[in-house]
């Protein structure tokens, strides 16, 4: 590598960094700004009884979809209004039950106080996140939160960077302090993600699990001969023998690891009780758990078959490793010990 070439990696890096650096060091700052005009401000999103409409133009125009994105991934109804569209006949989708949240970095932006005046007979609420507290928009707006004077990224310091990027942090503020206050849950996370790896992941462990005749059943008092005799049927064939006693609560777990065990060590496997080879109280998991739960107990616990039970202790389902690996998305990556 000529010097040249090393000088040109070098400055690169440096400029990158840099930009990162003033970035993250924006955040900082804002986010010691946050006192009482912010909390005011989410208290005032919280009431709103339909949905938060996002509106702002540019570098503004794609931070707002994004928070829109993220608020309607966790559970508040959102909606992005173009400010142009929106005085071209698309204000009909705003009700008198949203509340209107502008971006601006100026707050002086033509279309943006058109709008704001236009939507003036809705009765709606209005709020902004601007960088000014003497700009239009933030006077004439409801509630305001200003975040105050931040140095651009940008070497030039023109291009919106720093502030969108702190504009971009505080929809996530608002996004997540809103979903948190309305209890949202793993679950209902999943209900707006069922595609891709992390709906697999969230997806519930009952969607998947084997059950009915994909499941092999035999009493905890029975020999080994007597189980495999009566769990051998048709169905997804399981290595995992599920042991009940006469209450049907889970007692014990029998694989083909431990058949082979124990014809490698001479046993008399025909009449040998089960309950002197099996796993003794084997760990399992709830129906209501995840994917990502029982790949984590997998994992963790170095084992291929993980019984589901209910809240009695009575086994209702089963997992295979082998599910798991055959799902379309989310566990192409399982560790080689679980398989």
């Amino acid at each position: 590598m000529s010097q040249a070439t090393a000088e040109r990696k070098s400055l690169r890096l440096r400029i990158a960094q840099r930009v990162l650096n003033e970035e993250s060091a924006a955040l900082r700052v804002v986010a010691d700004r946050l006192g009482e005009q912010f909390a005011r401000l989410l208290e005032f999103l919280a009431q709103t009884r339909g949905r938060l409409v996002v509106s702002g133009l540019g570098k503004s125009a794609d931070v707002g979809r994004k928070i829109v994105a993220t608020l309607n991934s966790t559970g508040t109804r959102s909606l992005f209004l173009d400010p142009a569209a929106a005085l071209h006949g698309d204000l009909g989708a705003v009700s008198s039950e949203d509340t209107l949240l502008f971006l601006s970095h100026s707050g002086e932006s033509v279309e943006l106080l058109r709008l704001l005046d236009a939507v003036g007979f809705l009765g709606v609420g209005t709020s902004a996140i601007t960088n000014k507290a003497d700009s239009t928009l933030a006077r004439r707006v409801d509630i305001a939160f200003t975040y105050g004077p931040i140095q651009e990224a940008d070497p030039l310091g023109l291009a919106p960077s720093s502030s969108t990027t702190v504009m971009m942090a505080l929809g996530d503020a608002i996004a997540f302090t809103l979903a948190h206050e309305r209890g949202f849950t793993h679950r209902d996370f999943f209900r707006f993600h069922p595609a891709g790896s992390l709906g697999t992941r969230l997806t519930p462990v009952s969607s998947v699990m084997r059950r009915g005749s994909d499941l092999r059943l035999a009493p905890v008092e029975a020999t080994i001969r007597e189980v495999l005799v009566a769990a051998s049927r048709p169905g997804r064939r399981s290595g995992a023998i599920l042991l009940v006693d006469a209450d049907g609560r889970l007692r014990g777990l029998f694989t083909d690891s431990d058949l082979v065990r124990m014809i490698e060590e001479g046993a008399d496997v025909a009449n040998c009780p089960i309950r002197e080879a099996m796993t003794v109280n084997p760990i399992t998991i709830s129906s209501d758990s995840t994917l990502a739960d029982a790949l984590t107990i997998l994992s963790r616990h170095k084992i291929s078959e993980l019984p589901v039970v209910d809240a009695a202790g009575c086994p209702v389902g089963l997992i295979d490793v082998t599910d798991l690996i055959a799902l379309p998305s989310g566990f192409a990556s399982l560790p080689r010990h679980a398989a």
